[in-house]
């Protein structure tokens, strides 16, 4: 007797030929180690936190230099009209001219409350703060990567384990088309049968799109061509039965508090605040310069006059060389500047530095409590994982041979449809948890490997 072929709704065909695609086509294959570079080569966040690390260290820059003297010069050239005063020939005038001036001036600080040196300090504590910042966002970013290329593993194996679902429940299809030809199947049992392949098709395209879409999370992540064709490799792991959790909470805090970035840009910030509070400090106190200055100045009005012997007043223009001679001036003095009272904005600003001191240093202790809490949620996390993966594992060795054992009786009649799809449902429910089990281990170990600043590699 022939039997018609089984024939799928043409989206399932070509759901199932896009997954063979996706999963087969040659593409770039891209590590997980190559995944991590990639983001940390191309993620904005990153650049901008290098930015702003750049500006800080050139404020240093300013900060250091503050301490030399100022050097700074001048120089004028004008055409005078009408009435006027002309400061190099020192009198009034209303005879057109040209004038030129030029001076050349030093100032040095002597004292100013050591505000330029606790400047510099500051600068330094805000630099490291900003550097600590960038390797913040690089491992946050580097974690987001580990985290989405376990996510596309599991979606992954996830969808294998969907297609060999949808094959055994078509395989089954077809035995029940068959019995129910040949009237040893009823039309419910057909009907179940049918339901428990549609059940298996949407499960394949709900895995494909989690797949499609996680992997699309991980091109973002990378900055990289949505359209672009990669491939992962997917890495050996480590035998997950032997695995135990030996870590505890104390233990992997205490180096994290060493290592982590967001504790030491915290810390940093801490210190920063501290030295603008001396920096605030210094405004209540005197401050002391020394100056020296350079100047001359030429007018085309400038004129010796003298008394003729008829008794005739005799003006004789100066040439541009003696102007320079005569009008050649130097000037040093120290400045001395008292703050008596400028509207309580020193004592204020003083005040304003020490409690952001204060809360510089409750901000550094709350980031070190939440790590606390983190890690200990992360170790807790690691060995209910590690719980879950056994127990998933026993589950699925388990409805496994409840299912061969269902089949086998329902291919010589001792089962029917519903007992054999029940089964299978059971089958494949936990077959997709011993799968995300497995990754959730992955993962949460690699969490603990951040926090102990260990490579987060496969």
């Amino acid at each position: 007797m022939k039997y018609s072929k089984l024939k799928l709704p043409l989206f399932v065909l070509l759901a199932i030929s896009v997954a063979t695609n996706v999963f087969a086509q040659g593409g770039e294959t891209v590590t997980l180690k190559q995944a991590v570079d990639i983001a940390l080569q191309n993620n904005l966040q990153i650049k901008q936190a290098q930015f702003q690390s750049a500006i800080t260290d050139e404020n240093l820059k300013q900060s250091k230099f503050e301490l030399y003297p100022s050097l700074n010069s001048s120089f004028s050239a004008n055409k005078r009209f009408g009435l006027y005063f002309d400061q190099t020939s020192g009198g009034i005038t209303s005879e057109s001219s040209n004038t030129a001036s030029g001076n050349l001036s030093t100032d040095i600080n002597l004292f100013s409350g050591f505000r330029l040196q606790n400047q510099i300090l500051q600068n330094k504590a805000l630099l490291a703060s900003d550097q600590s910042n960038v390797e913040k966002v690089k491992n946050d970013l580097s974690l987001s990567v580990v985290n989405t290329y376990l996510q596309i593993l599991n979606n992954q194996d996830l969808t294998k384990a969907s297609e060999q679902q949808l094959s055994l429940s078509q395989q089954q299809l077809g035995v029940a088309q068959k019995n129910f030809k040949v009237g040893n199947n009823t039309q419910a049992d057909l009907s179940q049968a049918q339901a428990q392949v549609a059940n298996n098709e949407l499960s394949l395209t709900n895995a494909q799109n989690a797949f499609e879409l996680s992997m699309l999370n991980l091109k973002q992540l990378m900055e990289m061509d949505p359209e672009r064709n990669i491939t992962l490799q997917v890495p050996v792991i480590e035998n997950l039965e032997t695995m135990e959790s030996k870590y505890s909470g104390y233990e992997v805090y205490s180096k994290a508090v060493t290592n982590y970035p967001d504790i030491k840009a915290a810390e940093y910030s801490t210190k920063a605040s501290e030295f603008g509070v001396k920096i605030a400090k210094g405004g209540l106190y005197p401050t002391l310069s020394f100056g020296g200055q350079l100047y001359n100045s030429y007018s085309s009005n400038a004129y010796d006059r003298a008394i003729g012997t008829g008794g005739q007043v005799i003006s004789t223009k100066i040439p541009f060389s003696e102007q320079l001679n005569r009008n050649f001036g130097q000037a040093l003095g120290f400045n001395l500047s008292i703050p008596i009272f400028n509207n309580y904005r020193s004592r204020s600003s003083y005040n304003i530095a020490k409690i952001r001191f204060e809360n510089a240093k409750a901000s550094e202790q709350l980031v070190k409590n939440n790590l606390n809490k983190v890690v200990n949620q992360a170790v807790q996390d690691l060995k209910s994982a590690i719980k879950s993966y056994s127990a998933t594992q026993s589950a699925f060795n388990s409805s496994k041979d409840a299912f061969n054992a269902i089949k086998q009786r329902y291919d010589v009649g001792l089962a029917n449809v519903i007992e054999l799809n029940t089964s299978q449902t059971n089958y494949n429910k936990a077959e997709f948890d011993f799968i995300q089990a497995k990754y959730n281990v992955i993962f949460r170990k690699k969490v603990i490997d951040f926090y102990l600043g260990n490579p987060l590699t496969l």
